[in-house]
């Protein structure tokens, strides 16, 4: 089971990474200033917006981990996860990949 702490921890670690809020969640960019891109934000307690090419297949078959709103609609590249479905494993391929499209 994932935390906010762990993808917290994650994302600082990789190189390029600031954090600051944004709708008053934890948000995390790659890259500072207005030239940051948003990888990863936390959508509500226990709830990671994060980018990715497999949301129709990770939506599709794990319904009770991955989804979207209709808020995400207008982007097909964003997933929310639900942190305590996944491992640190899973949330590590979340981030990375996230992080890869982000650039």
């Amino acid at each position: 089971m994932a935390t906010e702490d762990d993808v917290r921890r994650l994302c600082l670690a990789m190189p390029d990474v600031t954090e600051r809020p944004s709708w008053g969640q934890p948000t995390w960019f790659r890259g500072t200033g207005k030239r940051g891109k948003l990888f990863a934000r936390m959508w509500e307690d226990g709830v990671l917006t994060v980018k990715t090419e497999e949301r129709d297949v990770l939506a599709g078959s794990q319904p009770d981990t991955f989804y979207w709103t209709p808020h995400h609609d207008r982007s097909p590249l964003l997933v929310l996860a639900r942190l305590d479905r996944i491992g640190e494993t899973e949330l590590v391929e979340l981030l990375e990949d996230s992080y890869r499209l982000a650039g």
